[in-house]
Formats: structure tokens, sequence, C-alpha cells
């Protein structure tokens, strides 16, 4: 061996090992929905990315128990609502990123830069194509009218969705004009709430209902798996506000150790390919503009979203839900 060789052979041995980081996320989004990409950034970055799954709720209590003792640098939820709550509690740091400011739109994200969505959720009108015309649709208020009576399904008030929904809706039309609304929902409804989503869109196909308000990746879904499935999404609000969109987000967790590669983790979610995956795996939006659709969600077609900040969801949730409770939503 040379004396060149052995130099360099030595200085190979002490310099420090560069170790890949472990980053670790709670995450409210189910395992099967994230895995797979988590998977793909250790693939492309050597990074590992360690997740633990639970409701929103539990996950904002752990951290705020762990305080600066926390292992995690992610927190994802899947309602603005819930990222607010984490925000608002100082759970979550302040990111400078130019990187998601110009891939996420100023309304998808937090106005303090603490978390950015990944995902829109979009909340609308479904029908019956048996049985309803889309010519008889129009507008969430709409749904009030007399002529829906008995034939309007509902999913729960306590998902937090349908809490977002109405939150957005008193930031738009007042307390007492969405109160209003809201009785008449209930008047309508041809049955006791349903549980989820799946539920209630079944239960329109079956004749049990003919118009309801769902999340439209659970219609995405059996769509998906049935073909010719007799439920359709209809656009909601086209000629004013424009359809709900509530967001799948993130945001890197105050007592992070890891702050500069949970930045990077989070700037590599929003790119496009990325982005195309996280959604398309459950028939959702992606939240940076002009990416490619799913198939299924493509076929909806091109809609107006409301360009309220997401984030409304949250400072008016606890408004919301005294108000649903006052009108007799269960």
């Amino acid at each position: 061996m040379t004396r060149t060789a052995l130099f360099l052979l030595l200085a190979a041995l002490a310099a420090p090992a560069v170790q890949a980081a472990e980053l670790v996320v709670y995450t409210e989004r189910k395992e099967p929905l994230v895995k797979p990409i988590f998977d793909r950034y250790t693939q492309e970055t050597g990074n590992t990315v360690r997740l633990l799954s639970d409701g929103a709720p539990v996950l904002i209590e752990r951290l705020a128990a762990e305080g600066a003792n926390t292992r995690a640098d992610i927190f994802m939820a899947v309602d603005a609502g819930n990222l607010w709550q984490a925000a608002e509690r100082g759970l979550l740091a302040p990111t400078k990123s130019p990187a998601l400011e110009a891939a996420i739109p100023a309304n998808l994200r937090d106005p303090q830069g603490r978390w950015f969505a990944l995902s829109q959720r979009a909340r609308t009108i479904v029908y019956s194509t048996d049985r309803v015309k889309p010519a008889e649709l129009s507008t969430y208020e709409a749904l009030a009218d007399a002529k829906w009576k008995g034939r309007l399904c509902l999913r729960s008030s306590k998902k937090v969705y349908n809490q977002s929904l109405v939150a957005t809706m008193i930031e738009r039309l007042g307390a007492e004009r969405t109160e209003a609304i809201v009785r008449g929902w209930v008047a309508n409804l041809a049955t006791a709430p349903f549980a989820d989503d799946t539920l209630l869109a079944n239960a329109i196909a079956a004749g049990q209902c003919d118009v309801g308000v769902i999340n439209t990746y659970y219609l995405g879904r059996l769509q998906h798996d049935t073909a010719g499935y007799p439920v359709q999404v209809f656009w909601a609000d086209q000629q004013g506000a424009g359809a709900h969109v509530n967001v799948s987000g993130a945001g890197i967790v105050a007592a992070s150790r890891h702050k500069e590669e949970a930045r990077k983790f989070l700037e590599w979610l929003a790119s496009d390919a990325v982005q195309a995956d996280f959604a398309g795996v459950n028939f959702e939006y992606p939240a940076k503009p002009d990416v490619k659709l799913d198939p299924v969600v493509a076929a909806w077609g091109r809609f107006k979203a409301d360009r309220v900040n997401v984030s409304v969801a949250g400072h008016r949730q606890a408004e919301a839900v005294r108000l649903m409770d006052r009108a007799g939503w269960r």
C-alpha cells in the first residue's frame, strides 16, 4: 500500500460516520395510506420514518404530555380543525419554507406557517342517479328546502368533518342563517344520522334516501370497487363561494430534534410526484395545484372550491358544535 493510499484509509477511518436521520411521525392518517409513501422517502434519502397512528385528539394530548421529551418530529392530521388545535396549543413550530409556500396555496396552510395541507378533501353533495336529476341541486343551503323532506341523509354531527363544514358556513353566512339551515336539514332527514360516509352513500344507493353530504373520497372507493355504483357527486354552490374543502396536512412538532430534516420531508411530500401518490391512494385531491388526479377523481370534473382559509374550521369549531347541538343534529 502506498503512503498516499494509507493516508486516505486512515482519514476515512477517523472521519465520523454520517448517520441517517430517523423521523418520528405522529399521524391520524391511517398507516396503509402513508407507510408506502414513508418507505419511498427512506429509499430515496436513506432517512427512516417511524410512525405512530391514533386519533388526533389522542395524539395532541400525548404531544402535550410529552413536552420537550417527545420523540415526535411531525404531527399529521386529517382535518384543519385538528391541525389548528395542535398549533394553538403551541405544539407545532412556525416553519419558513419558500418551497412549501410556493407549492401549497395560502388558503390551505396556516397563516403562521405552523402546518401545511398535503391533500384536499372535498365535502359536497351526492345524489342518487336513479331518483335525482342534477338540475334539482344547487347549494348546501338548498338541502333545507321542503322538497327534500324525508329524502336527506347526513353523517353524525360528532364527526369533525361536519363540524368543519358548519364552521365554514358560519364564517360565510353568519350563525343565525347557518342555524336555520341546519334545522332545515334535521327536519328533512330520512333516518337517523350515520356513523360514517360509506354507510350514508350505501343508504342512498339502496333507496333509503336520495341525497346527502359526504367527503368525496368515500364515494371514490365505492365507485372504484363497484361498476355502475348509482351515486354521483354534485359540486355544491358553484355560482357562489364554491364547494367546501378540508385538508389532510402536517406540521413540525415544536420540540422536534430534527427540524431541518422534518422541513425537508414536508417539502418532499409537497413535490409533484409525491403529491399525486399521497392524494391518489385515497381518491383525494392534491394540495398542490395542477398535479395529475386519479382517474376516478378526474371523472367527477373540475369544480370551484371555497377559498376561505381552512383554519376557520378550527377557530369556529366550538361555535359550530354548539350550533349543531341546538339544532338537534345528533
